[in-house]
């Protein structure tokens, strides 16, 4: 009798570049400060949508907002702003433009301060990922203590948009926890990279 495949996680689907990013990037440990930068801020983003909205729009994304370099975005005029909001390749949502601006402010003071962002937000972790053992999707939770715990840190360093369950959302994706259910084969695979890291 032939044995059935692991079951992965469900919510990529069929779609090829959903699908990429589940098998590729998501729950990966992320260290680098300016892709934790950059993925909060499209988290932000996100906000009322879908992911796959704004993965399909990333690289979008990436070119109008400067690579998504915090030095660069802090220096944006009302005018490039007025641009953004004249971008149909970005979601064109002033707010969330503005936050972005405000957030790179934040990241540049939080890098000064602290020495770098990848440590502010990892030691809500202890600098390391939680491996969570979920048996479905039904049971990962929305928000955790720790994700309230981030925010409401990020807010007070000033950060917007960046609510403990878009603080969840960015923890899962930058592997801060490991949320792939224990059938998918990603589960195991992300705890490798960890322990591959820490030898």
């Amino acid at each position: 009798m032939k044995s059935e495949a692991p079951q992965g996680c469900p919510w990529p689907g069929d779609d090829p570049l959903y699908r990429a990013y589940h098998d590729e990037e998501w729950g990966v440990p992320e260290f680098d400060d300016r892709a934790l930068f950059e993925k909060l801020v499209l988290d932000g983003f996100q906000a009322g949508l879908s992911w796959i909205t704004i993965l399909r729009k990333r690289e979008n994304f990436r070119e109008a907002f400067d690579g998504f370099e915090p030095a660069r975005i802090v220096r944006y005029t009302p005018a490039k702003v007025e641009k953004l909001l004249r971008n149909e390749g970005i979601i064109r949502h002033r707010g969330k433009i503005e936050a972005t601006i405000g957030n790179a402010r934040a990241w540049l003071d939080i890098m000064d301060r602290d020495g770098g962002f990848s440590g502010f937000v990892w030691d809500f972790v202890g600098g390391a990922p939680v491996q969570n053992a979920w048996p479905k999707m039904s049971a990962v939770p929305a928000e955790t203590d720790m994700s309230r715990k981030l925010s409401k840190a990020l807010k007070s360093a000033g950060f917007r948009f960046c609510g403990p369950t878009i603080v969840y959302a960015f923890a899962q994706a930058v592997g801060m926890v490991n949320d792939h259910i224990v059938t998918c084969p990603r589960h195991k695979e992300c705890a490798r990279v960890v322990q591959s890291r820490s030898r």
